[in-house]
């Protein structure tokens, strides 16, 4: 029996229940609050419902974000490397830098690529450690490649090379694709790197010579001979802490393996006589080669005399000259422990491009050297660089003291970063 409220009991009359009234009053009542009472079981039943629809829509939600999208379905992802040439002219070298899009990085363009060409997902191109990108060697500003290769997992998808270079410029290319091992790094893995240094052979006339007349210098001989000799002193492990920036002579990453560096004949071109050097080591800090050649022309000029050339390997500090980055090439990367270890399993292919050979020639002769030609005939920067170097001092020096680390040291410390 539904009890009366003491309001309820107040306005009722005394006759009104002998009259029966009353109780059908009570039903009354009674019959509203089941009413009521239905009302919000149905309420608590609509919202359980609404409660598991948003469930399921958030585990519908959940699950479309784990599994794969209809491209990865159709297309798994591989892990690949790249075979990469690209001409460095009007780019601020290979390694994106997030959060600076006005600086234009080969990297840049090729991830743009990848992401046009549907060989990864656009969130991908945002966070290159979705698909563990790795390149194997940095290179700095101006700086071309002929032999680069990154790593990476994309969608094997139809004509991959061909759909990733028709969204590249043409001073970028990609030569070759190969499968790899799922723990496959193309920098921790590679374990040497060959660059080449295109030049004009003016650089190693003598400091008297009159470099205006670039076209009517022709390299003796006997310079060559010492030319060459000079560059056999860097090879071995020796500390280079004087060949790069923010290195202290104690610090073991300065100290580095070189296994080859010697300059080839001359040669004409564009009326020019022009040579390459080449150089082969296990690993280069930044600016470490163009400081090596710099170095050596210093003294072929005479502006230093060769005992510097032991000096600057020592724990003395030494001012060593910077050579442009303009012919600097990065020519080829040598896998041969992983080719030992997984190129003969039945399952890997060996990390060799000769059948790419006459691709990457084709690369260089197309747009690395006529562009270092070009360029070196209409600005100089060979000569000009050659100007500032009365400025440098190779006499003084100073015991070398250990200098403040900074933050980030990431292009310093890095095996790859000429």
């Amino acid at each position: 029996m539904l009890k009366t409220s003491p309001l309820i009991s107040a306005f009722v009359r005394p006759g009104l229940a002998r009259n029966g009234g009353f109780l059908t009053f009570l039903n009354k009542m009674s019959e509203i609050a089941k009413e009521q009472q239905t009302a919000q079981q149905l309420k608590r039943a609509n919202e359980d419902c609404e409660d598991c629809t948003e469930g399921l829509q958030a585990s519908k939600r959940v699950k479309a974000e784990t599994e794969p999208a209809d491209g990865d379905r159709k297309y798994p992802k591989k892990k690949v490397v790249l075979l990469l040439a690209y001409s460095g002219k009007g780019y601020y070298g290979m390694q994106r830098n997030p959060g600076n899009a006005q600086f234009k990085t080969i990297e840049g363009d090729l991830v743009t690529a990848l992401v046009k060409s549907g060989c990864i997902p656009e969130n991908h191109g945002e966070d290159t450690k979705k698909m563990a990108f790795q390149r194997c060697a940095r290179t700095d500003k101006g700086v071309s490649a002929a032999g680069q290769v990154v790593s990476l997992k994309l969608r094997l998808i139809d004509d991959t090379v061909h759909r990733i270079n028709e969204q590249l410029p043409s001073q970028i290319r990609v030569l070759g694709l190969k499968r790899v091992t799922q723990g496959f790094n193309s920098k921790n893995n590679c374990d040497a790197r060959t660059y080449t240094y295109m030049l004009p052979t003016v650089a190693f006339s003598p400091k008297d010579y009159d470099t205006r007349d670039v076209t009517g210098f022709r390299l003796e001989l006997e310079t060559l001979q010492r030319v060459n000799r000079l560059f056999a002193m860097y090879k071995g492990t020796h500390n280079f802490h004087n060949f790069t920036s923010q290195k202290a002579a104690n610090d073991p990453s300065a100290r580095r393996y070189i296994t080859e560096m010697c300059c080839g004949e001359p040669f004409i071109c564009s009326g020019t006589e022009f040579a390459v050097i080449m150089v082969r080591g296990q690993s280069f800090m930044l600016h470490q080669i163009r400081k090596m050649i710099g170095l050596v022309i210093a003294v072929i000029r005479g502006y230093a005399k060769e005992e510097v050339m032991e000096r600057s390997r020592g724990q003395e500090k030494v001012d060593v000259p910077k050579a442009p980055g303009l012919g600097l090439v990065l020519d080829k990367v040598h896998f041969d422990r992983y080719n030992k270890k997984f190129g003969g399993d039945g399952l890997h292919e060996r990390l060799e491009w000769d059948s790419e050979g006459e691709a990457i020639k084709a690369f260089k002769e197309a747009h690395i050297y006529p562009t270092i030609v070009e360029t070196e005939c209409q600005e100089g920067s060979m000569l000009s660089w050659m100007a500032s170097l009365p400025i440098h001092d190779f006499e003084a020096s100073t015991p070398d003291k250990p200098e403040k680390k900074e933050k980030d040291n990431a292009e310093i410390t890095g095996n790859d970063s000429d």
